[in-house]
């Protein structure tokens, strides 16, 4: 896989996802919880790669049997529909910013456990768009370099990397993280919209960047 690839890893926890990381940091029990969270994530990441790659290789071979060349055929017109699909998003958040709202189950999350995190981590990676884009172009990048499910490894430890961020300043910044945290969930909760908007653009640079 090569590094370009590499910072998609940051679309993937930007939106929601980061938001939810920092929510669960705000629990009475911040490390348990977090770290079931992130063994989801971990999971979710892996095995959307790996069905991702499984999806190319199937396309790959429908388009173009035999022809190592036109491999990556499929994967330039997903990527095309995806740069489209994120443009139409990022213009409804900025439209609608105003109305725009959390999604409630950012709010449940503040009672959780264990295996609620562990299952959050892992629908909030399988079923939120943005990720199943990235994991499709991960998944296309390795299927178009004819290289394995284990290449995609970095990405899957970036991906996780950074939804731990927010754990790991709550427990280096100890005090002073667990006071700033609070008002940094609720920032983020209120301008979800601008989260959003970051993302798709971030994506749709990843994905046109040569």
């Amino acid at each position: 896989m090569e590094l370009q690839v590499l910072p998609l890893a940051v679309t993937m926890m930007a939106g929601p996802q980061i938001v939810a990381a920092v929510v669960l940091v705000t629990t009475a029990r911040p490390v348990r919880v977090c770290l079931a969270f992130l063994l989801g994530v971990a999971i979710a990441t892996a095995v959307g790669v790996a069905l991702a790659r499984g999806i190319f290789a199937l396309l790959g071979q429908a388009i173009a049997p035999g022809d190592p060349s036109d491999r990556g055929v499929a994967a330039v017109v997903v990527q095309l529909v995806l740069v489209g699909l994120l443009a139409l998003v990022a213009v409804k958040n900025v439209v609608k910013r105003r109305t725009a709202e959390p999604p409630k189950w950012l709010g449940s999350l503040m009672e959780v456990g264990p295996r609620k995190a562990l299952t959050t981590g892992i629908l909030i990676i399988l079923l939120m768009p943005s990720d199943i884009a990235v994991m499709l172009t991960v998944g296309a990048n390795l299927e178009q370099h004819d290289a394995q499910w284990t290449a995609a490894l970095p990405f899957v430890a970036a991906t996780v990397f950074i939804a731990a961020l927010p754990l790991l300043v709550y427990l280096l910044l100890g005090d002073r993280a667990r006071h700033a945290m609070p008002r940094l969930r609720e920032w983020l909760t209120t301008h979800s919209w601008v989260v959003n908007v970051a993302a798709c653009l971030i994506f749709i640079v990843l994905i046109l960047a040569p």
